[in-house]
């Protein structure tokens, strides 16, 4: 209950003053000159204004509003650490409890990084969350903030200024004092290079709870296989010299070895993508002899910025003989030494273009090309009618490494090129354009090469004979095609087809493009979701199994989307490097920005928050104050009105409001009705009573 005098005058002041004043003069110049009746008059005028003032009595009932109280409960990644998880479940269901005894504070809880597209993992942004639970609340009658958190908060203002309001932020810190710790980063590393040729990185490992200066081994991996090991020294810039094996993207994983009790290894590796790029490739294309299609492969080559072609046509074997002065001919001797011995390891690609052997090569040389696919190298067939003769290759040395040899017959009719059961799942093949039609959305060809029964892959065929081999020798790769009208495409007859992206793909598969593997697993992360992709031959593909930053497994279903393609999109609520396996594949992908604040430091600590909660009253403390303290320990809460420090050894305090709601209001006016005529009449009746006197 509060009550109030009010005045509500009957007049307008300036009305008021003109009528009083004259009479209060008046009554005051009779008590001055000591009249009789001058008191009486004085009463008189006094009941005249009190009645033209009107006084009121104001009786208003108020009900008390409740001090907003917001309890944050940290939910990052690094709180899934040891026991902080259970702890933080166990402090936010004391607290609840022991507010829910204080009539006086509503409660508001946020437990903040809940997965969601909108969450920001990468950072502990309590303060955010305190200001989205006060958002619709006066200062004046927020009662302060409850934080249960491991103290690596991202957020922190630099004063209490920046909180938008005077009440106690009190910091109830989860984990354990001591706690050790590595991490390993990159300083250092370029998003681009070239493969084959070193890079240069640098990295770091840090480490809370050991001295600076010792020293730690680092594993070096590249794309899961690992390269070497180094002794890093602890808090110094260390080098490292890595190679990229591939075009595309390269993961570089660096892991240092953890320490005893070390509190969690989720930071003991670091990673660094770099998009590997090629320099320009060299391709020897061999034609031998003019003919229509010749120009076919060599405009595709040459319109590639990054090839480095050389190119020979075989005009004039050594057997042709004529009239002609050989210091006529205004040809080029074939370099046949200086390609096939000296420099055949400079080349990526050899292409033999209806090639066929006329002495034009040795045929130790054939052994060099064999050896050269054996070792890595990649060797493209593109075979017309010569192959099936008796100048075939197949009758060389390079029978070895073929992956088809010749019948001795030559299929010439019309046929349209189809793709195989494994050619619609080979990613060379797989999805050409018109190669879902039937027929296929391209013209016929009239000439292929029969056959024995090929090795590798068949993927694309003329009716029922194979059209185009591809298969591995060794560490390297052989490709046959058995047409030599591939050109009918490049020239629109009959509309044409895709020569270009053929091509295009079959000597990029030759020469190993990572995305062109028939059995591939990569992995990315899209923004919060890990996106799998396993490409294979076969016609299912088993679970994929994953694990998270965090060491936990989890095994997902991958659908097929297209032919030899199978797919998942895995959401998740950790960031950091996850390992992804399916069958013998493995690979890596990093989720989340690569140097997320949330891994900078796990080690729990009071001191990040200590100094805003002090300067706002409040203060901080462990839940568990020693490492081996078996239960948390969390402080009594009291309302803490008029202390100024809201924290004690063992209790914090929290600020109610003074903030009320008016609910009703009654009013007693003073001088009106009978008590204010009964004062009148008496004192007016006095006045006239002594004045007749």
């Amino acid at each position: 209950m509060y009550l109030s005098l009010d005045f509500q005058p009957l007049l307008s002041t300036p009305l008021l003053a003109l009528l009083l004043l004259p009479l209060l003069a008046l009554a005051l110049a009779g008590l001055y000159l000591r009249q009789r009746g001058g008191v009486i008059r004085l009463l008189a005028v006094a009941a005249l204004a009190m009645a033209l003032f009107n006084p009121v009595v104001i009786n208003e009932e108020r009900e008390p509003l409740k001090s907003v109280v917001a309890v944050i409960a940290d939910r990052s990644q690094s709180q899934d650490i040891g026991d902080r998880s259970a702890d933080t479940t166990e402090a936010l269901k004391q607290v609840q409890a022991a507010l829910g005894r204080l009539p006086q504070f509503e409660v508001r809880t946020v437990e903040t990084n809940r997965a969601n597209e909108n969450d920001d993992a990468t950072a502990t942004r309590l303060f955010q969350a305190v200001n989205g639970a006060f958002r619709d609340v006066p200062p004046s009658r927020i009662g302060g903030a409850i934080m249960i958190t491991d103290g690596q908060v991202h957020d922190i203002p630099n004063s209490v200024a920046g909180l938008g309001f005077n009440a106690p932020v009190h910091g109830l810190i989860t984990g354990r004092p001591g706690e050790i710790d590595r991490r390993v980063q990159f300083v250092r590393a370029p998003r681009f290079g070239i493969t084959g040729k070193p890079q240069q990185m640098t990295y770091k490992v840090t480490a809370a709870g050991e001295p600076q200066g010792g020293r730690a081994r680092v594993t070096v991996r590249v794309n899961g296989n690992e390269v070497t090991t180094q002794d890093a020294i602890i808090g110094e810039e260390m080098p490292l010299e890595v190679t990229l094996p591939r075009a595309g993207v390269n993961i570089v994983e660096l892991a240092v070895d953890a320490v005893p009790n070390e509190l969690t290894e989720v930071n003991n590796r670091a990673v660094a993508m770099v998009d590997g790029i090629r320099e320009n490739l060299k391709v020897l294309l061999v034609s031998g002899e003019p003919h229509n299609g010749e120009r076919t492969w060599r405009n595709l080559l040459k319109s590639d910025a990054s090839v480095d072609l050389v190119h020979f046509t075989i005009l004039r074997p050594p057997e042709k003989q004529d009239s002609t002065p050989i210091n006529e001919l205004s040809l080029i001797a074939f370099p046949t030494r200086e390609l096939f011995v000296e420099k055949i390891d400079q080349f990526d690609l050899i292409i033999f273009d209806r090639y066929q052997h006329r002495d034009v090569l040795p045929l130790l040389y054939y052994d060099y090309i064999n050896d050269y696919v054996q070792k890595g190298g990649a060797l493209l067939i593109a075979a017309g009618p010569e192959y099936a003769g008796n100048v075939s290759i197949a009758n060389t040395p390079l029978l070895t490494v073929l992956p088809a040899t010749p019948t001795g017959e030559v299929t010439e009719k019309a046929f349209y090129p189809r793709l195989s059961e494994d050619g619609k799942r080979h990613p060379v093949t797989r999805g050409l354009e018109g190669s879902t039609q039937e027929p296929p959305q391209w013209s016929r060809w009239f000439r292929v090469i029969d056959v024995n029964q090929p090795e590798g892959s068949v993927v694309m065929n003329a009716g029922d004979k194979p059209l185009l081999v591809l298969n591995r020798i060794g560490e390297g790769r052989v490709g046959m095609f058995l047409s030599d009208q591939g050109w009918l495409w490049a020239r629109g007859f009959e509309g044409g087809g895709p020569h270009a992206a053929l091509y295009r793909r079959i000597a990029h598969w030759l020469m190993k493009e990572p995305e062109l593997e028939e059995e591939a697993l990569t992995a990315t992360g899209s923004g919060r979701n890990l996106e799998i992709r396993r490409q294979t031959m076969k016609k299912t593909a088993e679970q994929a199994s994953i694990i998270t930053p965090s060491g936990k497994r989890q095994n997902i279903p991958l659908t097929e989307t297209e032919p030899g393609v199978f797919t998942a999109s895995v959401p998740t609520t950790e960031i950091g490097l996850f390992q992804v396996a399916n069958g013998d594949q493995t690979t890596l992908a990093h989720v989340g920005p690569v140097d997320a604040p949330e891994f900078a430091d796990n080690v729990s600590t009071t001191d990040k928050l200590d100094g805003l909660a002090r300067e706002s009253g409040g203060g901080t403390r462990r839940l568990r104050a020693t490492a081996d303290q078996p239960s948390i320990d969390v402080p009594s809460i009291v309302a803490s009105r008029g202390f100024a420090s809201a924290s004690g050894d063992n209790w914090i305090g929290l600020r109610p409001t003074n903030e009320t709601v008016l609910k009703s209001v009654n009013r007693l006016p003073l001088f009106s009705g009978f008590l204010g005529l009964a004062a009148m009449i008496l004192v007016l009746g006095s006045m006239w009573y002594r004045e007749g006197r």
